[in-house]
């Protein structure tokens, strides 16, 4: 069996887009798992992005207030075909992050964080896949918005593609 898996984070709604892009719609549509790295902003996206969804996993970032924090973890965690994957917003500096996300999450084999609007892929040296989405509403100092695709195909068995908007 293969899992597939719709990576986001900073969506940041409604402060930088009054919707999501249609095609990040489409793709919630057609994904067996959305997973966000927090900065939501408003919690009407949770309820939508859980209506639309088939399974939503999700955490909650710097810019999430007391309600979405209320329901959703600072760290959210989910086994997909046996590969163990972490949710978190921040992770630091991108210098030495490899070495401070190995140790901080040793039982884990994917990493998907936010935070800096991004995109990110890498992996540790002790095998941890670390996967930062960039965002599809705010391309911040990138040249575009951003999501990611994910295939799970079982333990280690990841396919990335990063989908520009």
């Amino acid at each position: 069996m293969t899992t597939t898996a719709l990576l986001l984070a900073d969506t940041q709604w409604p402060r930088r887009a009054k919707e999501l892009p249609a095609q990040v719609w489409a793709a919630v549509e057609r994904a067996d798992l959305v997973i966000h790295a927090g900065d939501w902003v408003d919690v009407r996206l949770v309820d939508e992005l859980t209506a639309r969804s088939r399974r939503l996993v999700g955490c909650w970032g710097n810019n999430d207030g007391p309600e979405i924090r209320g329901r959703l973890p600072e760290v959210a965690r989910v086994t997909v075909e046996g590969t163990r994957i972490a949710v978190v917003h921040e992770t630091g500096a991108a210098q030495g992050r490899e070495r401070r996300m190995d140790a901080a999450f040793p039982d884990t084999d994917v990493l998907v964080f936010g935070h800096s609007h991004i995109p990110w892929d890498t992996t540790t040296p002790k095998g941890l896949r670390l996967l930062n989405p960039g965002s599809p509403t705010d391309r911040r100092r990138q040249p575009h918005r951003t999501y990611m695709r994910a295939t799970i195909g079982g333990p280690g068995v990841l396919e990335v593609t990063l989908h520009r908007l």
